[in-house]
């Protein structure tokens, strides 16, 4: 039966290559490179009180060292806009140079403007085009915000938001749907808004001299079909790098789930250079939440690589022992914490593969797709747990100290195989 099949080979499913310029973020002699054949970038945003430089320096740093690669910063005020450049200070003192992007709102022209330390600190200026003003002042203001950009070689974000739409834009294009003969619905304007807008505020920013290269796009919205729809056409109609995010995506689990499933379909589709999670913090979670999740969403695509990943089982009744459950959270919480010395201490071990499982059934053959695996014993089974490494069973494990002793194997396997003899620690 299986001779007379014709079948064809299955190609391994990967994302469409991007199709956005490349924008190059600069301060001092870093540079970080967004769109074309850049990596998709991570980026967070502080909820400190500007104003307190320390506590805003130290979350930077904090969601830096969880793998940011650029944080923003509310600037909305002359005091917090004087305060910018001495958290820049205390970040190089700590020896962070993630970039400083300022999230500008209302008064961004005058902040940019009067505060010329402020603008040169920072790496990147958003701006919102619903927010810069309305009437006449619309355009003197967002060009004077790009005056400002040009002045100090800074890229800008044309960030639009749905909450914060222009609403004289949106208007007009609201006439102009009514003469149609057959008009769109509401929620069609609303997206042609959204495109409009940050597409329009692009080409005024070019018309003014600014390089097309230094602009990055957004059109952010709350709801999945929503983000889906705009971005799609937007990256139709724009080759401007492009950040993705829902706008307010809420909090824990339903925040988590629906900007998993927004981003994950649009970067399938080669959309988007730089991402953000707005995830509401659960009370006392920490902020740094936010980049874990973007991480892990660009990691299960397989587009970048952050920590080494961890397989476990969900577990059944052929495992009714936490053993497995309780390992498997040891290993990743140990492999998390360690990142941040290994980055350079073991270059690649962000590739690394663990397998963690709790029985028979599928715990050998998974434990042998990793690079290092085990699988212990489930319910009614030998109290034994063989380990694999590179796929070939090396050792098994008995007794009360499997867990130690596996602990110990993983350590020794990433020394081995990632350690680098020109490697010396930090001073």
């Amino acid at each position: 039966m299986a001779d007379s099949i014709v079948c064809l080979p299955i190609e391994a499913a990967a994302p469409l290559p991007r199709r956005s310029r490349q924008a190059r973020i600069v301060w001092g002699s870093r540079v970080v490179t967004v769109g074309g054949d850049a990596p998709v970038r991570v980026q967070s945003m502080t909820n400190t009180d500007t104003l307190d430089a320390i506590g805003t320096a130290i979350q930077v740093k904090e969601l830096a060292i969880a793998g940011s690669e650029m944080v923003r910063i509310t600037v909305n005020t002359p005091e917090a806009a004087q305060q910018v450049p001495y958290i820049r200070e205390q970040l190089d003192r700590m020896g962070m140079d993630v970039p400083l992007i300022g999230d500008f709102h209302y008064n961004g022209h005058r902040l940019l403007t009067e505060v010329p330390a402020c603008a040169e600190a920072l790496s990147k200026y958003r701006i919102n085009p619903g927010n810069v003003g309305k009437g006449d002042k619309h355009d003197r203001q967002f060009g004077q915000m790009i005056e400002a950009a040009m002045r100090w070689n800074k890229p800008v974000r044309i960030g639009v938001n749905w909450g914060s739409l222009d609403q004289e834009l949106l208007a007009n294009l609201m006439d102009i749907n009514s003469a149609r003969p057959e008009p769109w619905d509401a929620r069609s304007v609303m997206y042609e808004a959204l495109v409009t807008s940050a597409i329009d505020s692009a080409r005024l920013a070019e018309s003014m001299g600014m390089n097309g290269d230094q602009i990055i796009l957004s059109c952010k919205v709350s709801g999945v079909q929503d983000l889906i729809s705009v971005y799609r056409e937007l990256a139709r109609r724009s080759d401007h790098a492009l950040h993705l995010g829902l706008t307010e995506a809420g909090m824990g689990t339903k925040g988590t789930a629906a900007s998993a499933v927004a981003l994950g379909i649009l970067l399938q589709e080669g959309i988007g250079d730089t991402i953000r999670v707005s995830l509401t913090p659960q009370p006392g979670e920490s902020r740094t939440q936010e980049v874990l999740i973007a991480s892990e969403i660009l990691q299960a695509l397989g587009l970048r690589s952050f920590v080494p990943s961890v397989t476990a089982c969900p577990g059944c009744g052929r495992t009714t022992s936490t053993t497995f459950q309780e390992l498997a959270k040891q290993i990743d919480d140990f492999l998390r914490e360690q990142m941040p010395v290994w980055r350079n201490k073991y270059p690649g071990v962000e590739k690394l593969k663990v397998a963690v499982m709790g029985c028979i059934v599928n715990g050998p053959g998974e434990s042998k797709h990793a690079d290092i695996g085990i699988s212990l014993p489930g319910t009614g089974e030998a109290p034994a747990a063989p380990v694999f490494i590179d796929g070939e069973k090396a050792l098994t494990l008995r007794g009360e100290n499997i867990a130690t002793e596996f602990h110990q194997i993983v350590e020794n396997y990433i020394e081995k195989r990632f350690g680098r003899a020109d490697v010396t620690e930090p001073a």
